[in-house]
């Protein structure tokens, strides 16, 4: 920079300078790391409700974390406010709400009556949070994937991971009896589900999913909409159970699909060759 005579780093000019070349960010890039933040806040709180014993509310407010987390993803691309710092907040938001926070619920809830076996199941679950969001972090930036690759995830995704880690809480809730040889078998459901967050395995992504509605579908989606969220308040374990048991069932189905779609494409290139 050149200054003028009698003129320094020091002088009130030079600073003047120097924040004309900030750079100012647009509202709409915030709003929805707000979001993000506020699903962090209900994660972070989950967890200390399940260290006081209240298990009940550290379940609503994991829910309520899964269904931020829905909403401030599709918030910012309608808001054309993506960036890397949302995407890198949010990963670690998840990894908080959807790896550590159910890990633990799970162990306060029961698996503590294992021990350390007990523990290790949590841990296992909360290392395979994390193993899950770093390689969908990776699979970002790979731009071999084809055009319908979008539709799916590879492994269960770490919010619907965490929500169905918690089925043998609402099925408690709901009044199923506790014995002693449940645990082994929460132990190995929940082992299980860990193993399928890390897997290979394609699954629905369900992000085309409600981008756009038919004109004359708009007012039963709503009525849909408001009975779902009524069901869900009146009848949140028996809710929470169908909604588990129904994604679990469409596991098959999307491994199928997406094997269907891979040999189209292996035809369709061998026919291109051929």
């Amino acid at each position: 920079m050149d200054l003028s005579p009698g003129q320094d780093a020091h002088s009130p000019a030079a600073p003047i300078q120097k924040r004309r070349g900030l750079r100012s960010v647009p509202l709409r890039l915030l709003i929805p790391n707000f979001v993000t933040l506020l699903a962090l806040c209900a994660g972070l709180t989950g967890i200390r409700m399940a260290l006081e014993g209240r298990l009940e509310l550290a379940v609503y407010l994991v829910v309520l974390a899964a269904a931020l987390d829905g909403v401030d993803g599709r918030l910012a691309r309608l808001l054309k406010g993506t960036s890397r710092f949302g995407a890198e907040l949010d990963s670690l938001t998840d990894f908080v709400n959807f790896g550590v926070a159910p890990a633990l619920i799970l162990y306060f809830w029961g698996l503590n009556g294992l021990g350390n076996i007990g523990w290790i199941g949590s841990l296992v679950f909360a290392i395979a949070g994390a193993l899950r969001l770093a390689r969908f972090n990776v699979a970002l930036d790979d731009p071999m994937k084809p055009s319908w690759a979008g539709a799916f995830f590879t492994g269960v995704p770490a919010p619907a991971g965490a929500i169905s880690s918690l089925l043998p809480i609402y099925l408690g809730f709901l009044g199923f009896p506790r014995t002693p040889l449940g645990e082994p078998v929460v132990l190995a459901y929940v082992i299980g589900i860990a193993l399928l967050m890390v897997s290979p395995f394609p699954t629905w992504s369900g992000k085309q999913l409600g981008s756009r509605i038919n004109r004359a579908y708009v007012a039963p989606a709503l009525i849909a909409g408001a009975l779902f969220v009524t069901l869900l308040i009146g009848y949140p374990w028996l809710v929470l159970t169908a909604l588990t048991l129904g994604y679990l069932g469409t596991l098959p189905f999307a491994f199928m699909h997406h094997r269907r779609l891979v040999a189209q494409d292996k035809a369709a290139a061998a026919k291109a060759a051929g």
